[in-house]
């Protein structure tokens, strides 16, 4: 939960920092906007994938079940910088599925932290994997991050992807080839 009165005074602090007149016109209500954009933008922390998760579906017989191109953005926790693009979900079903939009909001959930694109990729195959109980799960998501394109090395364009597995898809390289196929497409 965000404190917006101490994140707005803080604002404050930080504009005075860089030199700037806080009760200038044009930012009179900067610090304010900026904490409640810093609350929507990490509404995250306070959300349980498992609200989203647990809604499923008895299946008598499915393969595998691709969600691509769910669009995020995220801030980077090393520069509170956004980073965003895709998000691909495969998965495996036992015997039970999940709406498909479920694995959209999951994507939401931590993409709306400070966060890594690693361990983003990570922490939502691992909800999947162990609230679906799929038999396997495959996350790749593909970023731009701005911490590399506004400062530092300035790279505008550059792309990182990142995959996590779960399950068959751990040690299968032909399930993984075939779902990057399938994402390609």
């Amino acid at each position: 939960m965000v404190d917006v009165e101490k994140a707005s005074k803080a604002i404050e602090m930080f504009l005075e920092a860089i030199g700037e007149d806080p009760n200038r016109e044009g930012i009179k209500e900067t610090p304010m906007r900026v904490a409640k954009m810093y609350e929507e933008l990490t509404a995250g922390n306070d959300i349980d994938p498992a609200i989203h998760l647990n809604k499923v579906f008895t299946v008598k017989d499915s393969e595998v079940v691709i969600v691509k191109d769910i669009e995020f953005f995220s801030l980077c926790e090393h520069h509170l910088l956004p980073f965003f693009g895709k998000v691909h979900i495969a998965y495996l079903p036992s015997d039970k599925v999940v709406g498909l939009s479920k694995l959209a909001r999951t994507v939401e959930v931590f993409a709306r932290r400070l966060q890594l694109q690693e361990q983003m990729t990570s922490q939502i195959a691992e909800s999947i994997y162990s609230i679906l109980s799929p038999l396997g799960v495959m996350v790749v998501a593909e970023a731009e991050h701005t911490c590399m394109t506004m400062r530092g090395i300035k790279k505008v364009g550059s792309k990182t992807i990142t995959y996590s597995t779960r399950g068959k898809f751990k040690d299968d390289s032909l399930l993984q080839k075939n779902v990057l196929d399938l994402i390609r497409c």
